[in-house]
């Protein structure tokens, strides 16, 4: 009788274990939202744990030149997943995405040659929509981007963007306005592959030099045999299908999110 009592004790604690444990597991929610700058519709993409409670860092995901596509959106769910709360930001409007190069090359190239109106404006209602949302910490922001995206973040850093970090994927590194000494107030953290035709040694040499005169608190790594896009999964097929020079590398891609992962964990100290 009392090897009965104890079995059912047991079970029961195990009961209430079980259930304590699955009430905490993460609940990734997601759903695309709309914000708007200049007049222009935005259409964003949202992620967050459901299962944290209170107010967490928050992280802008600026996307490649194709657009906020579905890689995006992975990118954004897989921050959640850390306990963030990502916003995949549209830089074209209307969520507009390009199908080929010449369309991606016209809509970043009117996004870029006006970076100091448009890009910016663009940016920063991002920014305000996120620091507006109810599970964000607003004073706990960083923005991440890829390709063009990478170059966008740079850009924001540089013209002194009230952000705790920036890290940029396989970005270029050309400084769209010249960096001012004690302007950028964000920390810095380029990752780059050695192998990139778009971002050559020289390019990674002048950032390196543009940002130590600048006074900026940066770092740039390297991957060796990774050139550009080297963290899309889609690069390969992209690179055959356009006769372009991408190239997925899963080691760099699993290497390169891992030191954003702890760099964000420092800078937004989560």
């Amino acid at each position: 009788m009392k090897n009965l009592l104890w079995f059912g004790l047991i079970f029961a604690a195990l009961v209430l274990v079980t259930v304590s444990v699955g009430s905490a597991e993460a609940k990734i929610e997601s759903k695309g939202v709309e914000y708007s700058a200049q007049g222009v519709v935005m259409k964003g993409y949202l992620s967050y744990d459901d299962a944290i409670k209170g107010k967490r860092p928050g992280v802008l995901v600026v996307p490649e030149w194709w657009g906020l596509n579905d890689y995006v959106r992975k990118r954004a769910r897989m921050l959640a997943e850390l306990g963030y709360t990502a916003l995949g930001v549209d830089m074209y409007g209307e969520g507009k995405l390009a199908a080929t190069p010449d369309d991606a090359g016209r809509l970043s190239g009117e996004v870029m040659k006006n970076a100091d109106t448009t890009g910016v404006l663009r940016f920063m209602a991002a920014l305000e929509f996120l620091k507006q949302q109810s599970t964000v910490d607003p004073n706990r922001i960083a923005a991440i981007g890829y390709c063009f995206g990478g170059s966008v973040v740079l850009s924001m850093a540089e013209q002194g963007a009230n952000l705790r970090g920036v890290v940029s994927f396989h970005g270029g590194l050309s400084a769209v306005i010249p960096v001012q000494p004690g302007k950028v107030k964000a920390k810095v953290l380029v990752l780059t592959g050695a192998a990139d035709k778009f971002v050559p040694p020289e390019q990674v040499e002048t950032f390196r030099q543009q940002m130590k005169a600048a006074g900026a608190d940066f770092s740039v790594v390297s991957y060796p045999d990774a050139t550009h896009s080297f963290t899309n999964p889609d690069a390969d097929a992209l690179g055959k299908k356009f006769n372009m020079p991408i190239a997925y590398n899963a080691e760099a891609d699993s290497k390169s999110w891992d030191e954003m992962k702890t760099f964000l964990a420092t800078v937004l100290k989560i």
